[in-house]
């Protein structure tokens, strides 16, 4: 497969690809954040389509790429809401698990064991790309958001997430969730990959797309909850650009 992606960071999440669905297991963390991310994404998918959320399923007629799909924690309530999804991911593993449980859950997704660059190579295009906590975990980020940015059609969407440098990431993303809370396997994440939104915006415009927005996903411990913040960028972060 051409790619730009780190065989190192494939195999951690080989090694992780059977607990994908348990809610209490290795992607806690994610099924935690699913709810904050899927607001962020639908509320942008619905407002550069013109799609009314309230509909039975307001994204039929749009054809979705989720790029590191992993089991399927996306994929799934995206195929829900009407889109034709694609889930793409380079660790094998993960895509038997994405396929069964789909079955299990009476959905039709197009689950493949791929790349974004041979994805775009093949002439496929999309009107939404979902790259979601994938680009810190790539070899080459520039490389692999200009494969992006060809999987998109004219007037295409992109919403990526990632997260921040700096010493509070370090604090929350490594110490915190890889040490005292042990949500994650410790070095799922390598700090020195972090990007920062003005390092992120500056790649997305090195790829040809246009940023148009972006957000801090932000977890209250208080209330045990995540919550978008139009400020707070510090740790985890998600963006939407634009193919014009």
């Amino acid at each position: 497969m051409s790619t730009s992606i780190d065989p190192a960071e494939v195999a951690k999440f080989e090694a992780m690809a059977a607990d994908w669905w348990d809610p209490h297991g290795k992607f806690k963390p994610l099924h935690m954040l699913n709810p904050c991310r899927l607001d962020y994404i639908t509320s942008q998918i619905a407002a550069e389509f013109d799609r009314d959320l309230t509909a039975p399923q307001p994204f039929e007629g749009l054809r979705l790429l989720d790029i590191g799909c992993g089991g399927g924690l996306l994929s799934e309530p995206m195929a829900r809401l009407g889109a034709t999804v694609i889930g793409a991911d380079a660790a094998p593993r993960n895509i038997p698990v994405a396929q069964i449980h789909a079955q299990q859950s009476g959905l039709t997704i197009d689950y493949r064991h791929t790349t974004a660059e041979d994805l775009a190579a093949a002439g496929e295009r999309f009107d939404v790309v979902l790259n979601m906590e994938v680009i810190e975990h790539v070899a080459d980020p520039q490389a692999f958001l200009i494969a992006c940015h060809d999987l998109l059609k004219p007037g295409g969407l992109m919403i990526c997430s990632t997260l921040n440098r700096n010493p509070k990431s370090y604090a929350m993303a490594i110490v915190g969730a890889e040490v005292v809370m042990r949500w994650l396997p410790k070095g799922t994440h390598d700090w020195a990959k972090f990007i920062t939104p003005d390092e992120l915006y500056a790649l997305i415009r090195g790829a040809a797309l246009d940023p148009v927005d972006r957000k801090g996903m932000v977890f209250n411990p208080l209330l045990w909850r995540w919550s978008l913040s139009d400020r707070d960028l510090s740790v985890n972060y998600v963006t939407a650009s634009v193919r014009r």
